[in-house]
């Protein structure tokens, strides 16, 4: 299954869900687990997630071009093992603690074919969730990257497919032979690009670069311990949920069947 947004995420049941955001959260989680770091998702701005970071013994990621982390992956090619991090983003974070399968990883270009291998351990059910962009008035804008990432994890995954998931492998598979110049023609690309931010849109197309699969766990603090939230981005109630982050998957475990 593939679907876009929160509202196609809770639209669907399944075993697992494989959070998709090219760029850049998801591609920002898999290099920091790489490197053996924890990414703590946040969807209510950078202030709330100050008070997150306090109480979980992290750092807290800032915007773009501020601070030792940010949504550039390049800045979590910083981390080092064991750090804990709070990673604000109002799309794959969002996307993440909307999700309601019992198993979540953050999937991107990188880690495809890894996380596609450890979601077929996890049941039959696989929803590849598409974050996409926003637009100004706040409407989901479907994105170019997230479309062939999500693509790229499906093309590694057996068994049927839904018309939406046998579109994105179909896009993705057309797309490869000039990945690398599809990004950064994209719309996100370009943006990115004329930020400053070039390398991050050539991090996000290494493909296959990584068999580091992150899983989200939970931590033993809960949100309404820590913050005055009584809902999630997606409304969603946050009293008595416990914080999440994603971790390493144990390699073990995403082995071949």
């Amino acid at each position: 299954m593939c679907e876009w947004g929160a509202d196609g995420a809770q639209f669907r049941r399944a075993d697992v869900a494989i959070v998709v955001d090219v760029l850049s959260f998801s591609t920002c989680v898999s290099v920091a687990v790489d490197r053996g770091a924890c990414i703590y998702p946040f969807s209510h701005g950078h202030g709330r997630a100050r008070a997150l970071a306090d109480a979980v013994g992290a750092t807290c990621a800032m915007k773009r071009g501020e601070g030792r982390y940010s949504l550039s992956p390049a800045t979590l090619a910083k981390a080092v093992p064991g750090e804990r991090i709070v990673l604000p983003s109002p799309n794959g974070a969002m996307l993440s603690l909307a999700q309601q399968a019992p198993v979540v990883f953050a999937g991107c270009l990188r880690n495809a074919k890894a996380v596609a291998c450890a979601a077929q351990r996890c049941g039959p059910r696989i929803l590849v969730a598409a974050a996409g962009e926003r637009w100004p008035n706040g409407g989901l804008r479907v994105g170019f990257e997230d479309l062939i990432g999500a693509g790229a994890i499906i093309a590694e995954l057996n068994g049927e497919l839904t018309p939406e998931a046998h579109a994105a492998r179909v896009v993705y598979e057309s797309s490869r032979p000039r990945l690398a110049a599809l990004l950064q023609d994209c719309a996100s690309g370009q943006e990115l690009i004329a930020w400053g931010f070039a390398d991050d849109v050539a991090m996000a197309g290494a493909i296959n670069s990584s068999a580091t699969v992150p899983i989200l766990r939970t931590d033993a603090v809960r949100y309404d311990e820590i913050m005055a939230v009584e809902t999630d981005a997606v409304g969603a109630p946050l009293k008595g949920r416990q914080v999440a982050f994603y971790d390493a998957m144990a390699k073990e475990a995403t082995a071949p069947i």
